[in-house]
């Protein structure tokens, strides 16, 4: 039998950063490998999933000497930010320079970076990587589950996952465009749909965009139907070629979108992190920051803890809840609001939206306090 300090369920980017993160504490982690992905994909279709990482989300990732191991292409900067409204001139440009960062966001390729921090997990010293079979029979004093929003361990809890389903999904790709990014990124919201293109420098360096296009079911189907020509046409048409000219470079991937939140985070010995903890909607792009930021946040508890106290204390694992209860509650909250004012369809609440940005765009601190809530959060 396997006798661990902490046993982290879930081997996607938020558990190997968890085990890794604990292991600097000193802890023994054992990581189990066999939990369900994080993100579904359909088939064996390539992974085509893409992050944009805040500057917390940077910061723990040098800490756990990952970032620097990633190769040039999987990493983009993100220097301006172009959000545009429905109606003519109703848009809101964030900038680096204007807010003195050096960036704004990292685009990150999920399976590189997947890759480089089970390359750190197997160096790691304090880390035992387990199977399914071995986790089911280990002794841990703490259990931490980030498994994603399908965790079988977090139901078996009796913790319940609250989730409103929004009827939309989400579809993503990789594109090659005709004009070269220059490092920004590009937003549109329309009712019903919102869709993102995010600089990328693979396949092709300069050229390349992550997309993430959320859209009502039906019409995601549509579009998921089409030959690659055709779907190039529509994003052409949605973009009105203001990235260039679009071209796949990739399969498409979709899956279901929702909002959702455990009822508990924490209890006797066990935690949770991640999408096994809260779902949001990607049109903020702020999904893996709440899970990483959830590890820091645990580590940090953890770090702290009085000498006597043992990692399975729930009076201890509720300061890791609430620390981390208003920013992802703030964050739901905001994605939820835009997503439904953006939604409507009725004249008034176009106007009031739409009006909105524009209003937004000429606050100058304004937009540096929204800036600097996405960079910290």
């Amino acid at each position: 039998m396997k006798h661990v300090d902490v046993l982290v369920r879930g081997a996607g980017i938020v558990g190997q950063s968890l085990a890794l993160s604990l292991a600097r504490l000193g802890l023994q982690v054992g990581l189990c490998r066999d939990a369900p992905n994080e993100t579904p994909r359909p088939g064996a279709a390539p992974d085509v999933r893409a992050y944009a990482l805040n500057a917390a989300s940077v910061a723990l990732l040098k800490s756990l000497k990952v970032w620097d191991s990633l190769p040039a292409h999987a990493a983009t900067p993100v220097y301006d930010m172009h959000v545009q409204g429905d109606a003519e001139g109703a848009a809101i440009d964030f900038s680096a320079w204007e807010q003195r960062a050096g960036e704004l966001a990292w685009i990150v390729d999920a399976p590189v970076l997947e890759r480089e921090l089970a390359a750190a997990v197997r160096f790691a010293p304090h880390v035992q990587v387990l199977t399914a079979a071995q986790a089911d029979h280990a002794r841990a004093g703490l259990v931490a589950l980030c498994e994603g929003k399908a965790s079988a361990a977090r139901e078996a809890l009796g913790v319940r996952f609250e989730r409103h389903d929004y009827g939309h999904s989400a579809i993503a790709a990789r594109l090659v465009a005709s004009r070269p990014h220059q490092g920004a990124a590009r937003q549109w919201f329309r009712s019903p749909d919102v869709l993102a293109l995010l600089p990328f420098d693979s396949p092709e360096p300069q050229r390349s965009y992550a997309l993430v296009w959320s859209l009502p079911r039906e019409r995601c189907a549509e579009l998921m139907a089409l030959d690659e020509a055709a779907f190039a046409a529509a994003l052409m048409e949605a973009t009105r070629g203001e990235a260039g000219e679009p071209a796949l470079a990739s399969a498409r991937a979709e899956w279901p979108l929702g909002i959702a939140s455990a009822s508990a985070w924490s209890g006797p010995g066990w935690v949770l992190l991640g999408d096994a903890a809260h779902l949001v909607h990607p049109l903020a792009g702020q999904g893996l920051n709440l899970g990483l930021a959830d590890v820091a946040a645990l580590a940090r508890v953890l770090a702290a803890r009085e000498p006597w106290r043992p990692l399975s204390d729930p009076r201890l694992l509720r300061r890791y809840a609430r620390e981390r209860a208003l920013p992802t509650w703030a964050m739901s909250r905001l994605t939820d609001g835009l997503l439904h004012l953006f939604a409507q369809p009725a004249p008034a609440a176009r106007e009031l939206r739409n009006r909105g940005l524009g209003l937004v765009n000429r606050l100058t601190p304004l937009k540096r306090w929204l800036t600097e809530r996405a960079l910290d959060s």
